[in-house]
């Protein structure tokens, strides 16, 4: 199956999106569709066929909308040479912004003088003697058919999109407001020649009284005011991809490029290649991503990862493109470019992430696709019922009606899921959680149990020397240069760790000669004339070597995970020297943190029963599963999952099965590239606290979604009624000028609402 993403244009509500995802579902070759109203585009799985990309076009146009096919590269995506945006997602919402403006200024420019004209009888304000008294009510009628006419010309986007989604069977927001005003302004058009009949009849006040009768001023106000909330909604909306903006505006838009000639040059970074080199100098952003040949410098990766101390830079290190080198000089060779870097996926994930749909929206779709058929079938209800109650009382029905139409909002449930996503999964991407779909930042909220692996996950994946222990009358700085001499030989992990250890501690190494590897045992060979060993209990027999008091130590030393290794020269032990895959220091209070929300832990582990209690003491994990076969791992969380729903948390390749089999996996972000692929969650700072940040972080994007469903959801059911007139008895009603500003402000508060997890962080229970 291939991928297409599309951009979709003419959409206003949820009933839109609905709309749309309904007929391109229905395109034969089409496996899924997913509408995303807030980003105005649509991704399909589908056959591969090109001519289906024709039909889903077609069909889509069919049902009174537009799908573009995007190419690639376009539109909040980097381009194919380089690594600068071609494109802001955000740019989509600030130009309608920037549109809705000129619109909404014109409206409030002849709005005004049309209300403050029409309403002026009632409240007693200064008006023109032209427009007093009975015989000059065609003046007064004309005058505000005159400044309706600019309103209606400006905002005719909504009778255009409102009939021709009525036309093709479906209809949305701008239909709603398209009858309401059409409704306003024919029933007033009528009755301003009614006032011209009464007065060719010379019955002034039959004229006058049908000019008091008339909406003009209803239809401008309805079309002002919903133009007003669609303003501060494509505000709003263009403020929700704040966080995918900053990731993109870290991009360094030149690189200082060495040429063949062995001069400098600045050039655009995207026409840096694979193989250049670049000068980075301090002060300046890496342009890309690659490695550092010569000098150094402290980079500040904070921007990405999260992480605010820099980190020391030489040759060798890699270095990643949109981090800043803080302090120094170095000459880098670039390796990835592009959409390759690191940003770009980092700004590819969260952007499809929040092109996905959660499931929670369903909720929202199923509503959408009968709310706008409703709404006219409710209103049309209320007309007729208002119309039998009040003896025909055409005015008072039309009112009623006209109210229901326009102050029912399906853009506040079209907008309730997608909003928060887009804002949570771009506060996530700042604070190094990168969620992969909507669907995993959803199953998140409610996981009850989260397993780690952990060689790599828990531990550092790296053995380190935990304890040097001396025989009676050996200095350490003997027993280190035996050590390094013998270990220096050897390629085994363990035989790293010891030297790595003996370097930082600037020993020196005896020569050895005769150097040999006993499988299962240990090193050997002969310095200074006497044979020395290196290895286990079973070595040091075999030589003959006595462990007296150690032997108790080294036991000691396994019961807390730890492999001890004995040290001899000439037939004396020298001591032990103790090497194990450390615990990574926020470990112990990442399990304290899942703890105190309520959520069980478990560690998976290959390795023995005796090193994994020996963990599990250091950082206070629940459960303890050992000697696991990666196959095993992915059985044994299905079976975990038979309690609720279950994370997994993993970096290595043995981890991919149970990652991608668990409700959310969860990989360590520097992890291999076949955990990152099968987890849903990315975690940048390799930090195991940020598996708590990301379930508070779902479960705040999950309570703000819930609140803005439910506010959309009351407001209608609250709303409706009244704008129907059930509590007009009460001397409670609400005109259709009322009805549009609160029908704007249904949306404006959804928006708002999930622009509150711009400012999110995550909430230590244990780390006070």
């Amino acid at each position: 199956m291939a991928n297409q993403k599309f951009d979709v244009v003419g959409m206003t509500c949820a009933a839109c999106s609905a709309r749309v995802e309904k007929v391109t579902n229905e395109v034969p070759g089409v496996e899924n569709a997913v509408v995303n109203l807030l980003k105005n585009s649509m991704e399909v799985n589908y056959d591969g066929d090109p001519a289906t990309i024709a039909a889903i076009s077609a069909a889509v146009d069919k049902a009174g909308y537009g799908a573009i096919p995007r190419q690639e590269g376009e539109r909040g995506t980097l381009s194919a040479a380089g690594a600068t945006p071609l494109s802001k997602p955000e740019n989509l919402a600030l130009k309608e912004a920037r549109t809705v403006r000129l619109r909404l200024i014109v409206s409030f420019i002849f709005c005004i003088p049309l209300f403050y004209v029409d309403m002026g009888h009632m409240y007693g304000w200064p008006l023109p003697a032209c427009f007093l008294g009975p015989e000059s009510s065609m003046t007064l009628g004309l005058t505000q058919l005159l400044l309706v006419t600019p309103i209606v010309a400006v905002n005719f986007k909504f009778f255009r999109n409102g009939f021709k989604g009525l036309i093709h069977g479906a209809p949305n927001m701008d239909t709603l407001v398209a009858l309401g005003a059409t409704a306003s302004l024919l029933y007033s058009i009528v009755k301003l020649y009614i006032a011209g009949i009464a007065l060719g009849a010379g019955e002034a006040e039959a004229a006058h009284a049908a000019v008091m009768d008339m909406y003009f001023e209803g239809a401008g106000m309805i079309l002002t005011l919903i133009t007003l909330g669609k303003y501060f909604e494509a505000r709003s909306k263009g403020r929700t991809t704040d966080a995918i903006t900053a990731l993109m505006d870290l991009a360094p838009k030149t690189a200082t490029l060495i040429s063949d000639d062995g001069s400098e040059q600045e050039v655009s970074v995207e026409y840096v290649k694979p193989g250049d080199i670049l000068i980075v100098r301090a002060g300046q952003g890496i342009p890309v991503d690659g490695v550092i040949i010569d000098g150094d410098g402290i980079v500040d990766e904070s921007a990405l990862t999260g992480e605010s101390i820099p980190v020391e830079k030489s040759v060798g290190s890699k270095v990643t493109g949109a981090t800043v080198n803080t302090a120094g000089y170095f000459k880098m060779r670039a390796e990835h470019v592009g959409n390759d870097t690191a940003l770009a996926h980092i700004i590819q994930l969260v952007d499809d992430a929040t092109s996905s749909k959660a499931p929670i929206q369903r909720i929202a779709d199923k509503i959408s696709a009968v709310f706008v058929p409703a709404v006219i079938g409710i209103a049309v209800a209320v007309f007729v019922i208002w119309l039998v109650a009040t003896g025909m009382d055409v005015s008072r029905a039309v009112v009623h009606g006209i109210s229901v139409l326009v102050i029912s909002c399906p853009c506040a449930l079209g907008l309730a899921t997608p909003t928060a996503i887009m804002v949570g999964t771009g506060r996530g991407a700042k604070q190094g959680i990168l969620i992969k779909s909507a669907e995993a930042l959803e199953n998140a909220h409610d996981i009850s149990t989260v397993v780690f692996d952990k060689t790599g996950t828990i531990t550092k994946g790296v053995p380190e020397v935990t304890d040097v222990v001396c025989a009676e009358g050996i200095d350490e700085a003997d027993l280190l240069m035996l050590a390094y001499g013998l270990e220096k030989r050897s390629e085994h992990p363990l035989a790293k760790a010891i030297c790595s250890y003996a370097e930082e501690a600037e020993s020196d190494q005896l020569p050895i000669k005769d150097f040999r590897q006993v499988p299962g045992r240990g090193l050997s060979g002969v310095t200074e004339g006497a044979f020395a060993y290196a290895g286990n209990a079973a070595m040091m027999a075999d030589a003959g070597i006595e462990l007296d008091d150690l032997s108790l130590r080294a036991e000691e030393l396994s019961q807390e995970g730890k492999t001890p290794l004995f040290f001899a020269w000439s037939g004396q032990l020298l001591g032990i020297i103790a090497v194990a895959d450390q615990v990574k220091p926020t470990s112990a209070a990442a399990v304290a943190e899942l703890s105190a929300l309520g959520i069980h832990t478990v560690m998976l582990t290959g390795d023995n029963e005796r090193t994994a209690h020996a963990i599990q003491a250091q950082v206070g994990i629940d459960e303890v599963i050992a000697d696991m076969l990666p196959a095993d791992k992915a059985a044994q969380i299905q079976q975990l999952e038979k309690d609720g729903k279950v994370a997994m948390v993993g970096d290595g390749v043995n981890d991919a099965p149970a990652l991608a089999r668990a409700d959310v996996g969860i990989a360590i972000g520097a992890g291999t590239d076949v955990a990152i692929e099968s987890a849903d969650m990315v975690l940048v700072r390799n930090d195991l606290l940020d598996v708590a940040a990301g379930i508070q972080l779902s479960r705040s994007t999950m309570r703000n979604i819930k609140q803005n469903l439910f506010w959309a959801l009351f407001y209608n059911v609250l709303c409706i009624p009244i704008a129907a007139g059930a509590l007009s008895g009460l001397g409670i009603t609400l005109t259709p000028d009322f009805a549009a500003a609160a029908m704007s402000l249904s949306s404006i508060f959804v928006v708002s609402n999930a622009l509150r997890l711009r400012a999110w962080k995550p909430k230590w229970a244990t780390l006070k």
